[in-house]
């Protein structure tokens, strides 16, 4: 930290931006890693000074260290399973969670952890007791407390850099389109069909990719849809011959395991979408099975 105030104090405030790459250079230090090799790292103290002196944001911090080949230290495991340019990426995506209960609250902090760097949730509900078996955003001193509010409070928690934008609200056919400006993907969080229907419209609209999963039991189901794609449709039939609007979990209850793990499926397919843009479960269902325990991939098309 003496090294990075005495760059403060040589540069002065007004030259700090053209300055920057040589401060975040002399703020670094070298990290031996398990295997053997050594990278350049920048403490989050560091890249908090920083952000705050020179008045650029954390995320915005993060993303020229990575591009001075300096990995910020909170993101050094995700190394070499990404690379640099990989996590720039993830930090100038935006993710739209939509439902933010048993998926959702687990796929808002496994984003904010692998560094999505700005994030649209939305929820209309409040937390009663029936959600503290599986919701990792409740706990039994947030009952009645929005869960946008949760998930705000959390993601600022584990990753303060993000940008959020929070609508504590349903979506509906009239608003969906708009909570959905700016994202690059969405995620289908949600725990009724034709809410999943109403989603999927948006996203083709938007013209952006969406992941979508449901769980019940110890069961769980994930897709990936893409806007020129046929979609729910090949999961659940045509729309407009539903026989139903809620899920299996109704009837087969919703179990924090199954619950974790199919959120831990959806967000890989997020970064791998974001990533690649492309995915190997498009018009494809994968449906897992922790009862048996069995994993099969069914082609819908």
């Amino acid at each position: 930290m003496a090294t990075v105030w005495g760059s403060f104090r040589r540069w002065g405030v007004d030259n700090l931006k053209q300055h920057l790459p040589e401060i975040l250079l002399e703020a670094s230090r070298l990290l031996t890693l398990p295997d053997g090799s050594n990278r350049n790292i920048i403490s989050l103290l560091d890249t908090a000074d920083i952000s705050q002196r020179s008045g650029r944001t954390r995320k915005e911090i993060d993303i020229l260290a990575l591009e001075q080949s300096i990995v910020p230290e909170r993101y050094i495991r995700n190394m070499d399973a990404l690379s640099m340019k990989d996590q720039i990426t993830l930090l100038q995506s935006r993710v739209c969670i939509v439902g933010l209960g048993g998926l959702g609250g687990s796929v808002v902090e496994t984003l904010a952890r692998i560094g999505i760097g700005a994030m649209t949730v939305i929820d209309g509900d409040i937390f009663d007791e029936s959600n503290l078996n599986r919701q990792v955003l409740s706990s039994e001193h947030n009952l009645s407390q929005t869960k946008t509010a949760a998930a705000l409070e959390k993601i600022l928690t584990v990753n303060s850099s993000i940008l959020i934008q929070d609508y504590s609200e349903k979506m509906d056919e009239e608003n969906a389109v708009h909570l959905l400006e700016h994202a690059d993907i969405a995620v289908d969080c949600l725990d009724n069909i034709q809410a999943r229907f109403i989603l999927e419209k948006a996203a083709k609209k938007a013209g952006i990719p969406m992941v979508s999963a449901a769980v019940a039991g110890f069961s769980g189901q994930i897709t990936a849809i893409f806007p020129e794609d046929r979609g729910l449709e090949l999961v659940y039939g045509p729309e407009q011959s539903l026989s139903a609007t809620r899920g299996a979990e109704t009837t087969l209850g919703n179990l924090a395991f199954t619950v974790s793990l199919v959120a831990s499926l959806e967000c890989a397919e997020v970064v791998k979408i974001l990533l690649n843009k492309d995915s190997d479960l498009r018009n494809q269902l994968l449906i897992v099975d922790l009862k048996e325990p069995t994993f099969e991939r069914i082609r819908l098309l």
